[in-house]
């Protein structure tokens, strides 16, 4: 099958991709307001306080903590200077059965060169804010990144803003990856990431999130887990019918009876005891399809479940 079009989103709906097991992979996440334009690469192109964004950048590099900025859905003018009201963070560790954040507002954002962000990716927050498990949800709209957030996310974000009682509880942010998903949303403290929502499946989410229930429409698993472990985590759920948020940890299985070639083994354990052997394996797409707008098409790989065992 092939597709016309420009859009790396229209190709891959068109395509059908699968999007279970294509979350980021973060086990932490630093969230810092930051109204004004983004450029693709937010903490180098935006307002933040002079050598801050390359800072951060670079001192989150292989911690296994992702950092990105947010701001309120809107229109964001250029005011060609530095934002010096105190602005919202947001620090979660979302790693499952472990999940923690803590929220509140800095008076100079300048404190979080202090910060240890492999620290975060660990568990270990700063003693800032106050702790804070309400469910929030972060739009991908850098349309200076891919235009498929710039048109898909904005749509979305625009929508949920014109709700009052979703003040506060949606924000825009600069990027999340998984363009061709778009429009993409992390939902915190539980790292949870979702593609192709629209204004009522993303409500849902904000509503079974609130009740400990993860919703199901446009999941595409855990940032703290690697691909293979978000697949069987998934599969666990699809068989099981897990529906809590928070309830199955996954890593991999204990030594014992090896896996087929490509295969990898993975334990999925319920906080009520029931365990589960996952078998995956990653297969290729075809045809090939664009990661981002305007880029070239290039093969993909999709983890599934080769098999559910339940143990005793």
């Amino acid at each position: 099958m092939t597709v016309d079009s420009p859009r790396c989103s229209v190709v891959s709906g068109a395509l059908e991709e699968p999007l279970a097991a294509t979350a980021p992979l973060a086990r932490a996440w630093l969230v810092l307001e930051q109204p004004g334009p983004w450029g693709p690469k937010a903490l180098l192109a935006s307002r933040l306080p002079a050598g801050l964004g390359p800072l951060l950048a670079e001192a989150s590099a292989d911690t296994g903590t992702t950092v990105v900025l947010a701001r309120r859905p809107g229109r964001h003018a250029d005011d060609h200077g530095e934002m010096r009201a105190p602005r919202r963070f947001w620090v979660a560790h979302t790693a499952p059965g472990q999940v923690s954040l803590r929220s509140g507002t800095l008076e100079d954002p300048r404190t979080l060169a202090d910060w240890d962000l492999a620290a975060l990716a660990a568990g270990d927050l700063p003693p800032v804010g106050v702790p804070d498990l309400r469910p929030v949800l972060f739009v991908c709209t850098n349309g200076r990144r891919d235009l498929c957030c710039a048109l898909a996310g904005r749509d979305l974000v625009d929508d949920l803003a014109d709700d009052p009682a979703l003040r506060d509880r949606v924000w825009e942010v600069s990027h999340l990856g998984g363009h061709r998903f778009a429009p993409t949303v992390l939902l915190l403290p539980t790292g949870a990431v979702y593609g192709r929502l629209d204004p009522e499946s993303a409500r849902d989410v904000l509503a079974r999130a609130d009740e400990g229930v993860l919703a199901r429409t446009g999941y595409r698993g855990r940032t703290a887990l690697p691909r293979p472990a978000q697949a069987a985590e998934i599969a666990v759920r699809d068989v099981a019918g897990v529906a809590g948020l928070d309830d199955l940890v996954t890593r991999p299985a204990p030594e014992g009876p090896g896996a087929p070639d490509g295969e990898q083994r993975h334990l999925v354990e319920h906080r009520d005891g029931r365990a589960w052997e996952v078998r995956v394996a990653a297969g290729e797409l075809d045809p090939p399809r664009p990661e981002s707008c305007g880029k070239p098409p290039v093969t993909q790989q999709a983890w599934r479940a080769v098999s559910v065992r339940p143990l005793a």
